[in-house]
C-alpha cells in the first residue's frame, strides 16, 4: 500500500519515510469492527527512555562480530509470545514500502533493501498490531521491558539475538526517520507497530518503536 508522506521531503521519495507512515495507515483495523475492543498494552514508562543518551544502550561482549548478509526468515520474542515467519518487505509499483498481507496475523515483515539482520548497521521489522479478527503479530510490542531479547533467525541458519534498550511511541506527525533508522555503528533492530492514540476516523496515531542491539549470535 502506498501512502503520500507529507512530512518528508517532498521531492525525493524516502522508502524510510514511507514505512513511518505505512505502519500507521490500514494496518489497524481491530477496533473499526462491530465490537468495541481494548487497545493494544502502550510502554510503560520504566521501558520508555531516551535511545540517544550515551550507555542508554548494551554493551556487546567482546568479540562479537557483525554477521555477513543474509535474509531473515523468523522472528521470536518469548517474553510476549511472539513466533512468527518473516516476509521480506519492499517497495510497491508506486516507490511505496509494502506492509505484510493484513489477512496474516501470525507474519513480520523485513524490508529487504536495508540491513539484513546482524549486519553492522539499522535492520528493520515491521507487523500489523491487529486487524479485523483481532490482535496481531506485535500486539503485545509496546508491553516489552528493557533488557528482553528478540531473535531474528536467518537464512543461513545463524541467529542474531537483540537486547531491548528502549520502547518509543513516536506521532505520526513528528516520526524521527534519522534517529530510528540511523546507523549506530552497531548490528541494531527496530520492530515496528502501530500505537499511541486512536480513534476511527483515523486509525492510530504513532507508532510503537522497539530499540534493540546485538548481543550474541550462534
Amino acid at each position: 500500500m502506498g501512502l503520500d508522506h507529507s512530512g518528508f521531503e517532498s521531492r525525493r521519495r524516502s522508502p524510510w519515510g514511507a514505512l513511518a507512515l505505512v505502519m500507521l495507515t490500514g494496518l489497524a483495523m481491530m477496533r473499526n469492527g462491530v465490537d468495541p475492543q481494548p487497545g493494544p498494552p502502550q510502554p510503560a514508562p520504566a521501558a520508555v527512555s531516551d535511545t540517544r543518551r550515551a550507555g542508554t544502550a548494551p554493551v556487546p561482549p567482546a568479540g562479537l562480530r557483525p554477521l555477513a548478509y543474509a535474509p531473515a526468515s523468523r522472528i521470536r520474542i518469548e517474553s510476549i509470545d511472539v513466533d512468527a515467519p518473516i516476509m521480506d518487505v519492499g517497495l510497491d509499483q508506486d516507490g511505496w514500502i509494502d506492509a505484510p498481507p493484513a489477512q496474516d496475523r501470525n507474519m513480520a515483515g523485513w524490508y529487504q533493501n536495508g540491513i539484513s539482520p546482524g549486519q553492522r548497521g539499522t535492520s528493520v521489522i515491521v507487523g500489523h498490531v491487529d486487524n479485523e479478527a483481532g490482535p496481531a503479530v506485535f500486539y503485545g510490542l509496546g508491553s516489552l521491558k528493557k533488557g528482553g531479547l528478540v531473535e531474528v533467525t536467518r537464512y543461513d541458519g545463524r541467529v542474531a539475538v537483540f537486547e531491548v534498550y528502549g520502547i518509543e511511541v513516536f506521532s505520526k506527525e513528528d516520526f524521527p526517520g534519522v534517529r530510528v533508522y540511523g546507523d549506530t555503528g552497531h548490528p541494531e533492530l527496530r520492530v515496528i507497530t502501530c500505537g499511541g492514540g486512536y480513534s476511527k476516523a483515523n486509525g492510530y496515531d504513532g507508532n510503537v518503536v522497539v530499540f534493540a542491539r546485538m548481543v550474541a549470535t550462534r
